[in-house]
């Protein structure tokens, strides 16, 4: 009987030559194929950023987040808008369903503005500006560069001019932000003299908007020349400012010297930055650089350039600064990749040696080895043809794949070698062995690829980032079938040697006598199983319910950190607390985080407020590689990550008067939501009508959050602050108009004087710098000190500010949220170790039902939302994989019942799956889902090798008992064999080997405990199964 084998056997020059191709081939692709930390996916995310200096948190709220999100609700495919506004600036997060092009939903948003543009504030300083959040381009390369001499200002353009100039330049980096704080010319009225010489802020701002400028002034044309009119309009310096004449008083004029204090400055009086690095000093001035690569770009060569140029920038540095390397992001692609190399040479190592010890011979041993560099290499072509890159997750689907690339080759070579040893010569043993074997290899080949199929329609966000590896898996294991059936058959007829009669191996001899002996004693043993079905059934049932049992009790996580070397916080101060004093926090925070034996770098930086709150700041901690660890106590050996920031975050609560929220950064860093999770990593949000009602169902609900076993107490905050010191001002409005004046002279006054609005843009060759003009900073200190602020009335006399006002000091919030245009409060935090997430989140959902009004509603967002969505998704495409896979065996076999018997291995093998799972307290995580989605591609293998055998008995005459019994005891080896060597292949996973291996070893746990559990089972109990099924069998 001719097999789609034959043509390979008979033509192997030719089958060689394609080989050699695919390799050359496949080799190429992969040194092409780019190198980035995830799938590259479209992610239909838009922030949009509004900033109106000096306006406080509601007006902002207002008078411009609510207009910009009314128009926003209008656009096509938005599923939700989340917005804050505090002092000063508003940001929006659009999050747009996932059909909806990214492109698309960013033109629809700039239409929205421009629409918007009518109903938000006249004097608004600049429009809203948007732009497209992608995963794919966040840094890959962090630099610091530090000073002791130069002022911050100084070193942010020394960054930007020089450093990140000579970055930008390298092939494949597409920009290089620079973090710090632009400089600025400061001027600091003195209120005092103002009032004393009868000028207002408005007369100086003025003065200083006519003084500098750079305007077109056009050309001079002659007969033979024309020329292009420039002058030295615009000020630069802030000496030159000082020189500016206000006015003329009685014949003198009053210099701007005079009044002010002019000085080059920042931007923000609050911002600040505190480094600390091991043997370096502490800096005085601090700029951060962030390199990001071009689309597409292979992330570990961008960095190799970036490194390969340092020597260089560090040679042309003067001496009074410092180039410090921070952060490495392709360190741990590298890894990554170096993992999945040592796991390939792992196992095969171990696989070699597997089929040695089964076979017992060179030649036999070498020809599945074959199998699996040679289906990477046709899984890296397609790979390149997709269009995907070497990432975390297509690296993963390679590892997993290393488990099984073999089996197809190992069944193959098996029936090859077991026809040898009856006496057949290797050619006519191949071609009856790929009669025999081929529709098996078929059937295994497309019942695995069903199995990750449905992998590939996950929902959500999560469904679209993994689908990456769906696919590579997919691809792995059709390329491992279409070796199998190919070149394998071609080696088996070509390069085995005939068996001599009685010239076995030492080995071969030894292999061949246990194998002899355990199924003597297996035969036995079966044919007493199979007069007693019920034992079976009994045992399949238990394992039914076992595994329904466990599915459900297991507690449920979403994906594990890692160990990334990164912790990233928000350090949290009272509402109201000045910049000066956050600046001292951030000193101490400095010196503690410093006494850690394990940390490497820390940096904090504060008064970023188009970022956070004034009265917060970041933190960054780089921990030192995890064998370079010293534990914080010499009694202590662990120096795993979240130990460290169990350990920092202790030593920051002892600081008086400051919340430190620390968490992990994750090592699979996948954007699951725009929910903002600096303050941690999971987050609860309300919404409602009214915002008292909301704000006191948040405090209700972070009350009882503290009565939740499972989260961590220390980690629970909410956004909301409502008692941030605030001045209220009341116009004595019976005054004002006798005067001349109204409520606008009054706002405008004060605005110029305190709300650090620009009066000019300084026109670098580089960067655009602001003129500040505001009053001195111990003249706006305090609600006193508005007795020092003139106004001019309508006769041009001063009028005190505190005769006209009524101050009233009062508290308000730091922030407000809304959700869709409605007020809203998020509730944070983190999950105690040892605690899944599942449970958590089942006791929050409880929780918030029983304790929220009717007119507040809750729901999980961020990680947590992905949670909840993934893990239904993926209890479903469970069951679907399991109906995939019976649809493609029932076309294969043409049969009803032969795909349940194949099937029914699978409740064995989840059960032995789980409950390894349960014995090793590992959590049901999405790698443990992708880990079951496993264990049922490999192990109705076994299934099929018996059906097919066992079918093809029956059809040469022999009854159905006898068929099964045949089955199992000739095609014990190669299920034995593939069984072994996928396990092996999958114990380095379970072992934890490799960069960050602990986070995978679920995965590898169940894989394997699932394939030892059932190996044994199933040799009694799929007999049985396929008897009593076959009664159902036409005759």
């Amino acid at each position: 009987m001719k097999s789609i084998c034959d043509p390979f056997i008979r033509r192997p020059i030719a089958t060689i030559l394609l080989t050699l191709s695919i390799t050359f081939l496949g080799i190429a692709c992969y040194r092409k194929l780019p190198v980035s930390a995830l799938p590259k996916v479209d992610y239909p995310v838009i922030n949009v950023n509004a900033s109106f200096p000096g306006m406080n948190a509601e007006m902002m709220a207002n008078a411009i987040a609510s207009p910009l999100e009314k128009e926003f609700m209008e656009i096509d495919g938005l599923d939700e808008v989340l917005s804050e506004s505090r002092l000063g600036v508003t940001s929006l997060t659009l999050n747009f369903n996932l059909n909806k092009s990214v492109d698309v939903a960013a033109m629809d948003v700039q239409a929205a503005i421009t629409r918007a543009q009518s109903k938000l504030p006249d004097d608004m300083p600049s429009t809203p500006v948007y732009r497209k959040k992608d995963p794919n381009s966040e840094p890959i390369f962090f630099l610091g560069l530090a000073s002791n001499s130069l002022t911050q200002g100084a070193l942010y353009d020394f960054a930007k001019t020089k450093v990140a100039q000579q970055i930008n330049k390298v092939e494949d980096v597409s920009q290089v932000q620079v973090f710090g704080m632009p400089r600025a010319v400061r001027i600091h009225l003195n209120l005092k003299k103002l009032k004393l010489l009868g000028l207002s802020v408005s007369d100086v701002t003025e003065a200083v908007k006519s003084n500098t400028l750079m305007l077109s002034m056009g050309k001079l044309k002659g007969t033979v020349t024309t020329l292009t009119l420039t002058s030295n309009g615009q000020l630069d310096k802030a000496e030159d400012y000082a020189n500016i004449v206000i006015r003329e008083i009685n014949g003198k004029p009053i210099y701007l010297r005079d009044i002010a204090k002019c000085e080059e400055g920042l931007e923000s009086d609050d911002f600040q930055t505190r480094f600390w690095g091991q043997n370096l000093p502490n800096f005085s001035s601090t700029v951060i650089l962030a390199v990001n690569q071009s689309p597409g770009a292979n992330t570990i060569k961008v960095s190799e350039k970036i490194k390969a140029m340092l020597p260089g920038l560090y040679k042309s540095l003067p001496p009074s600064v410092k180039l410090i390397p921070i952060y490495d992001k392709a360190k741990s692609i590298l890894d990554s990749i170096n993992e999945v190399k040592e796991t390939i040479v792992i196992a095969f190592i171990l696989v070699t040696m597997v089929i040695f010890l089964f076979l017992g011979r060179v030649r036999e041993t070498l020809i599945p080895t074959v199998a699996m560099p040679l289906s990477l290499f046709i899984t890296c072509i397609i790979m390149h043809q997709l269009g995907y890159s070497l990432d975390n997750l297509s690296l993963m689907a390679l590892t997993l794949a290393i488990g099984f690339l073999v089996d197809d080759a190992i069944v193959f070579l098996e029936n090859v070698v077991r026809h040898m040893e009856d006496g057949l010569g290797p050619l006519e043993a191949a071609f009856k062995g790929a009669s025999e074997i081929s529709f098996t290899i078929l059937s295994m080949t497309f019942s695995l690829m069903a199995t990750f199929i449905p992998i590939i329609f996950m929902d959500g966000q999560i469904g679209r980032i993994f689908r990456e590896f769906a696919v590579t898996i997919v691809v792995a294991i059709l390329a491992s079938g279409l070796v199998s059936l190919s070149v394998t058959p071609m080696m088996c007829a070509h390069f085995l040697k005939k068996h001599k009669a009685n010239q076995k191996t030492r080995i071969e001899s030894i292999a061949n006598g246990l194998e002899s002996a355990f199924i003597t004693w297996y035969r036995k043993r079966l044919k007493w199983f199979l007069n007693r079905h019920w034992i079976c059934w009994s045992v399949w049932t238990i394992c039914v319910i076992l595994m329904i049992t466990l599915f459900i009790s297991i507690p449920k996580s979403f994906l594990p950190t890692g160990d990334s070397s990164a912790i990233m916080g928000v350090i949290l101060t009272q509402s109201g607390t000045s910049a000066d004093k956050v600046h001292q926090y951030q000193d101490t925070i400095r010196d503690t985080v410093a006494k850690h034996p394990a940390v490497n770098y820390t940096l904090s930086a504060s008064g970023i407020g188009d970022f956070m709150a004034d009265n917060q700041c970041i933190t960054f901690v780089m921990l030192k590689n995890p064998k370079e660890r010293v534990p914080l106590q010499a009694n202590k050996g662990d120096t795993s990550i979240a130990t460290v920031t169990k350990e920092l975050q202790g030593m920051l609560l002892r600081i008086p008067g400051v919340l430190p929220l620390l968490k992990p950064m994750p090592v699979l860093n996948i954007q699951t939501s725009s929910a903002d999770n600096k303050r941690g990593k999971y987050v609860y949000t309300l919404s409602g009508m009214e915002s008292e009602k909301v704000y006191e169902a948040t405090a209700n609900l972070t009350k009882q959050f503290y009565t939740i076993p499972g989260i961590d107490p220390s980690s629970i905050n909410s956004n909301i602050e409502l008692n941030c010191p605030q001045l209220n001002l009341e116009y004595c409005r019976r005054r004002l108009f006798p005067l001349g004046l109204n409520p606008y002279n009054v706002e405008s006054s004060l605005k110029e004087a305190y709300s650090m609005n620009y009066s000019y843009l300084i026109k670098g060759d580089y960067e655009q710098y602001k003129v500040l003009v505001a009053a001195q900073k111990d003249q706006r200190a305090h609600a006193t000190d508005l007795s020092l602020l003139g106004i001019p009335n309508a006769s041009g006399h001063m009028v005190a500010m505190d005769t006209l006002v009524q101050a009233k000091e009062h508290v308000g919030p730091t922030s407000i949220f809304h959700k869709n245009n409605f007020p809203s409060a998020s509730i944070f935090f983190n999950v105690k170790d040892g605690t899944a997430l599942g449970t958590i989140v089942d006791q929050i959902e409880q929780t918030a039902q029983k304790y929220l009004p009717a007119d507040v509603q809750g729901e999980l967002g961020g990680e947590s939302k992905e949670f909840q969505s993934s893990t239904r998704s993926l209890s479903w495409l469970l069951l679907l994989a399991v109906f995939v896979m019976y649809v493609v065996l029932g076309c294969l076999y043409e049969h009803w019942i032969h795909p349940l018997t194949v099937l029914s291995t699978l409740p064995v093998a989840l059960a032995g799956g789980l409950f390894t799972l349960y014995v090793f307290n590992c959590d049901f995580s999405l790698y443990a889902f992708i880990g079951l989605f496993m264990l049922m591609g490999i192990i109705k293998k076994n299934g099929i090798i018996l059906i097919d055998f066992a079918v093809e008995k029956q059809r040469q005459g022999i009854s159905a008992e006898d068929a099964i019994v045949e089955a199992c005891c000739e095609r014990f080896r190669p299920i034995l064999m593939t069984t072994v060597s996928t396990i092996f292949g999958i114990l380095p996973i379970a072992l934890g080997f490799g960069a960050d291996g602990a986070s995978r070893m679920s995965l590898g746990i169940g894989v394997v405990g699932g394939l030892s559990f059932a190996q044994v089972l199933t040799l009694f109990v799929t007999p049985i199964i396929y008897l009593d099924m076959n009664r159902f069998c036409k005759a």
